[in-house]
C-alpha cells in the first residue's frame, strides 16, 4: 500500500463550498475556478468508498504536462499550478493543493465530448461488430478488436440526465453547438489526438482512444477539465500490443475487473476496494505518468 494519505473530499471555508463531481471538487472563487483532483475513483458510473491514494496528482501532472504540450494547437483554460500563486486564503491548504490543483479561467462548458479513436476498442468496438459503423462513420470491413485505424474518427458524445454517455452523429454535434464550432471542435480534437499519439509512441505507449472537453471564454474556444489521463484515455504497450483481443490498459481496468468478480447491481453505494487491488491500482497509475511526463 502506499504511504500517501488520501483525499477523498476537500474542505476550504474560504473558497466557499465546493460543487464535487466523481472526481473533482470545483471551488467559484469569482474570476478563476480552483480545480482540484481527488483520490475519489468511480466505476459503471458509482463513486466507490475508498480511493486511490495519489491519484488525483497523477492525473493533474499528466494534464498539466499534455496542455502545454498542446499550447501550439489550442489555448487551455490553466492560469496557475503552483500554489504560491494562488489567492493567499488558500496557502494554509498546501498539503492539500500542492500537485493536485489547479487555478483555471472560467468558460462555458460546450456540451459535447469530443471523443478521438484510433483503434477500435470499447464501446466502438461492439458497435462495429454490428454495422460497421461508429457514429455514423462507416469503418473498411474485416476489422478485429484493438485494430488500428488507418484514420482517427471523431466519434462525439452527450451526457444524458442520469450521466451516461451517448454517442450521437456528427451532425447531431451542429444542431447543438452550430456548425462552425462543432467543425472547430472536430478539427482541434483530431489535431490533439494526432500530436498526443507521436510523443507517445516515442515513449512505447499507444493511445487507443481519448476524450476532451472544450469551452468558450469570451468567443475563444480553448481545452478545459483534464486532457490525455488515465481516467479520460485508453493507454496501452507499444510493446505488448496485439490486435485480435482486449488490451492490457494502464488505468482503472485492475478495478473494473475485480467488481465484475462479485454480485455487485452496479448501483451506489459501490463495494470497498481491498487493499490489494488499491495497491495495484496506485502502481499502474503512477507507472503511466512516470512513462509520459519523464
Amino acid at each position: 500500500m502506499s504511504n500517501e494519505t488520501v483525499v477523498l473530499r476537500t474542505e476550504m471555508p474560504e473558497a466557499g463550498a465546493p460543487r464535487r463531481g466523481k472526481v473533482r471538487d470545483i471551488y467559484d472563487l469569482g474570476e478563476h475556478l480552483l480545480l482540484v483532483a481527488t483520490d475519489r475513483i468511480s466505476a459503471f458510473d458509482v463513486v466507490l468508498p475508498n480511493g486511490i491514494p495519489g491519484k488525483g496528482r497523477v492525473l493533474t501532472q499528466i494534464s498539466i504536462f499534455w496542455f502545454r504540450q498542446m499550447e501550439d494547437v489550442i489555448h487551455n483554460h490553466i492560469v496557475a499550478t503552483d500554489v504560491d500563486d494562488f489567492p493567499p486564503a488558500l496557502k494554509k491548504y498546501r498539503d492539500i493543493l500542492e500537485g493536485r490543483s489547479m487555478l483555471v479561467r472560467k468558460a462555458r462548458q460546450l456540451p459535447v465530448e469530443c471523443i478521438v479513436r484510433g483503434y477500435l476498442s470499447g464501446s466502438g468496438w461492439s458497435e462495429y461488430r454490428q454495422s460497421g459503423v461508429i457514429c455514423g462513420i462507416r469503418l473498411p470491413d474485416g476489422l478485429v478488436e484493438s485494430s488500428r485505424l488507418e484514420r482517427p474518427v471523431f466519434t462525439p458524445s452527450t451526457k444524458a440526465e442520469e450521466g451516461h454517455d451517448i454517442n450521437v452523429s456528427f451532425e447531431e454535434v451542429v444542431a447543438t453547438v452550430g456548425r462552425h464550432v462543432a467543425e472547430k471542435l472536430r478539427e482541434t480534437s483530431l489535431r490533439i489526438y494526432s500530436k498526443a499519439r507521436d510523443v507517445a509512441e516515442i515513449k512505447g505507449i499507444i493511445i487507443a482512444d481519448t476524450k476532451f472537453e472544450f469551452g468558450l471564454d469570451n468567443d475563444e474556444l480553448i481545452l478545459i477539465d483534464e486532457i490525455l489521463t488515465p481516467d479520460s484515455s485508453r493507454f496501452w504497450s507499444v510493446k505488448d500490443y496485439r490486435p485480435g483481443k482486449s488490451q492490457d490498459s494502464f488505468d482503472k481496468q485492475i478495478v473494473r475487473d475485480y467488481l465484475l468478480t462479485l454480485k455487485w447491481d452496479k448501483t451506489s453505494p459501490g463495494p470497498v476496494l481491498p487493499d490489494e487491488i488499491v495497491a495495484k491500482t496506485v502502481a499502474r497509475y503512477k507507472e503511466i505518468m512516470e512513462i509520459l511526463t519523464k
